[in-house]
């Protein structure tokens, strides 16, 4: 922590007013603060005190969700933290989450600190606060705008991620769990068929061995480049994993789970098998900050997905579920397609997962809808895909050249309108896919299917 100045006392004042007088307002304050103070005091995050314990939690795919599972646990169990989970996990959102929970001269009111971390933001935030620990869910490409390939994403980790921080990493992800290989590290995955996840995907990140372009020999792979491999020509492989699943019950919503202490029966939280993934991530995290894996256990049996990332309502009968794709983000995409397709029942899609901001704002790079795996959508359980957005017409598009039936296929200007395009009379799920700017659509469009259901409308 850098000595305090002059200028980081009038902006903490300046700030703290700030936020005061935006809680009046009813506002949550959870950006604007940060933005502020950055904008006041450039090196503002440098002069407040850090908690004695400082995680982070990064990755592509699952932080939000591994952070707010995490929290949640740990509230259940009594802890004391600060957290970003309510805010943005850029700058701002970080120095706007440890001033909520920072003294008026800047002192650090709790011991830990849990934030979720954009992995692009890293170099603005980590000089300035390391982390004693760091968790990565996985790593694939993601906007191509802003993130650009995995190599672009795991150098700029590489260079900030301290020498000192442990690592909590993918053991079945070849590009996560290679960073800062210097590093104590400890690693989690599934050991064992999930039954909700198919291989062949378009998207594989790794194609050859990054260390000497060598031929990568898989064991398996679940899905993109997830699973286990080596290098027939050097030492570039996988790792033994110190946390995993051995099996998985979806029938009865259980898992077996390995920790380095023994072997434990889990509730599972979801079926999807990103889900799966979330949930030992929080598991590992939780057990290396020595939280009793008993505790972890029972805290499970009160958990659920955020309602903001998956929902689901029963309205006569039929079943409308909500579920964020992710606009730009082609393996999001892919991991809840695939997961309606294994989904039973006869099923109707609505896709509003254009990108809010780029569809008022400026012209969108639209690769990314063709690295999106809608073959997966090419099923007879799937009676309808409603293609809704100003891009509604590069979704149809994208659905016939994957080989979806055109009759099967409706378009729609608008999200708001997609709900009358649905034929009730033909399904019995109803998946909204949206972006994570898009969620005030799919609540509206699930409040007007609500209502058709309930009155009896058939289309």
């Amino acid at each position: 922590m850098k000595k305090n100045t002059l200028r980081f006392y009038l902006t903490i004042t300046i700030v703290k007013i700030a936020t005061k007088i935006l809680k009046l307002m009813g506002r949550n304050a959870t950006h604007l603060p940060g933005w502020l103070a950055n904008r006041l005091c450039p090196d503002f995050l440098g002069h407040l005190e850090k908690p004695e314990k400082l995680v982070y939690i990064t990755g592509t795919n699952g932080k939000t969700t591994v952070s707010n599972l995490t929290a949640s646990i740990l509230k259940d169990n009594g802890y004391e933290f600060v957290n970003n989970s309510t805010g943005s996990n850029v700058s701002e959102g970080v120095v706007s989450a440890l001033l909520a929970k920072s003294s008026f001269f800047g002192k650090a009111k709790t011991k830990l600190g849990i934030l979720e971390v954009d992995e692009r933001y890293s170099p603005l935030i980590y000089p300035y606060m390391q982390p004693d620990i760091l968790v990565c869910t996985n790593l694939f490409r993601d906007s191509y705008k802003r993130n650009a390939h995995t190599e672009f994403i795991t150098g700029i980790l590489n260079k900030q991620i301290p020498k000192h921080t442990k690592l909590i990493l993918n053991g079945e992800d070849l590009i996560s769990n290679h960073l800062a290989e210097d590093n104590d590290r400890r690693y989690f995955g599934i050991n064992c068929p999930d039954g909700h996840s198919t291989p062949n995907n378009i998207i594989k990140d790794v194609a050859a061995c990054p260390k000497c372009g060598g031929r990568l020999e898989y064991e398996y792979i679940r899905y993109n480049h997830i699973g286990r491999a080596h290098c027939t020509n050097c030492d570039y492989g996988s790792p033994e994993m110190d946390y995993t699943i051995e099996s998985i019950d979806y029938a009865n919503h259980r898992c077996q789970v390995k920790t380095p202490e023994g072997s434990y029966d889990f509730k599972i939280i979801g079926e999807n098998v990103t889900d799966i993934y979330n949930m030992i991530t929080v598991i590992a995290l939780l057990s290396e900050l020595g939280l009793p894996i008993e505790k972890v256990q029972k805290s499970f049996e009160k958990m659920k997905i955020t309602a903001s990332r998956y929902d689901e309502k029963e309205v006569n009968g039929k079943k409308i579920v909500l579920n964020l794709a992710k606009g730009q983000n082609p393996i999001a995409c892919s991991r809840v397609c695939d997961f309606i397709k294994h989904d039973s029942g006869k099923k109707a899609v609505i896709c509003m997962i254009d990108d809010y901001y780029d569809a008022r704002e400026s012209s969108e790079n639209i690769a990314w809808i063709y690295d999106i795996d809608f073959e997966f959508l090419k099923d007879d359980s799937i009676k309808q895909i409603i293609a809704s957005g100003v891009r509604n017409q590069d979704f149809h598009l994208r659905l016939l050249m994957a080989g979806i039936p055109e009759e099967r296929v409706t378009c729609c200007e608008h999200e708001l309108e997609s709900a009358s395009c649905v034929n009730l009379e033909a399904v019995d799920k109803i998946y909204l896919l949206y972006d994570v700017y898009t969620i005030q659509y799919a609540h509206q469009v699930c409040e007007n299917l609500e209502k058709m259901i309930q009155n009896g409308s058939t289309k």
